[in-house]
């Protein structure tokens, strides 16, 4: 392949200390030791992020009544956390925020995804 960018693997030699065992690869000692360097490649890769403040449902005809100021209630109460999705997976929970003249998230609650 000519627009290949795979990056070649490091050599390891025998008396290279730093290399991992499969015993120690989900260790905690191992998980602290990446970095935001191990993930290099992937900083420029784009990703969606959707802060979900809530949701409802209308029927058609209800929505096509809708007039300018007209208000939708939410299944979520004033000051409840709101979702937070990348690439529609839900990976934390926050607090709107307002920035400057601009609205924001802040993360509150980190989701660990279930790995069965």
């Amino acid at each position: 392949m000519s627009g290949d960018k795979s990056m070649p693997l490091p050599e390891f030699g025998p008396d290279d200390g730093d290399i991992a065992t499969i015993e120690d690869i989900g260790s905690p000692a191992a998980i602290e030791a990446r970095s935001a360097a191990d993930l290099e490649a992937v900083f420029d890769v784009p990703v969606a992020v959707s802060a979900i403040l809530g949701r409802a449902k209308v029927e058609v005809h209800q929505l096509m009544r809708l007039k300018p100021g007209a208000v939708i209630e939410l299944d979520r109460k004033v000051g409840e956390a709101i979702d937070i999705y990348v690439n529609d997976r839900l990976v934390a929970r926050g607090e709107v925020v307002l920035v400057e003249d601009k609205l924001g998230v802040t993360m509150t609650e980190i989701i660990k995804p279930d790995r069965a």
